[in-house]
């Protein structure tokens, strides 16, 4: 008999924060600041994973104010009519040690790709009050025209303003939910 088991996001130890070039001479950094998901796994074997999350776009932050509005904007993420980015697994591929492969769809204003990205399970450990944790690091890439966001913006030289390449970066730590 299989028993499913269900872990929740903790905001308060987990981070999404993404790098994109800028005029192709250095990388803007920014995090979504809200976010939550869910996985469920057969037992404690997270090769059987299925992983949920959801992020607000508004949540979005650079730390520039004036910047963050212009790319909740229609220009490239709007927000107002896609306050969402979802992503569902497909897979988590175990590939050597803790190294792992995560397939699923990623969701951006209203396009979904498949993509692949990079996980290293980071372990599990109970906190001070008990709780069952299981941390987990991703990485990838993303193109950022795959989903609509195609802003064309060139310098006086040509060069794109904004890199095509996004890179994604998160620390996601789960609590393991009591039956």
């Amino acid at each position: 008999m299989n028993f499913t088991t269900q872990w929740s996001i903790d905001p308060d130890h987990s981070s999404i924060e993404f790098k994109i070039r800028h005029l192709l001479i250095s990388q803007i950094s920014g995090a979504f600041k809200i976010f939550n998901g869910k996985m469920t796994t057969d037992t404690d074997n997270f090769e059987t994973a299925e992983i949920s999350l959801s992020i607000d776009v508004y949540s979005f932050d650079t730390n520039n104010i004036e910047r963050d509005e212009h790319i909740k904007s229609k220009d490239f993420l709007d927000a107002d009519q896609f306050p969402e980015i979802n992503f569902t697994s497909s897979k988590l591929e175990k590939i050597e040690g803790d190294d792992y492969k995560l397939y699923g769809n990623l969701t951006i204003k209203g396009v979904s790709r498949e993509v692949i990205l990079d996980v290293e399970f980071g372990g599990q450990a109970k906190d001070g009050f008990g709780k069952m944790k299981a941390g987990f690091e991703i990485s990838g890439k993303i193109d950022r025209n795959d989903f609509g966001i195609l802003t064309n913006d060139r310098t006086e030289t040509g060069n794109l303003i904004v890199g095509d390449e996004i890179k994604i970066h998160a620390n996601i730590e789960f609590d393991k939910e009591e039956d």
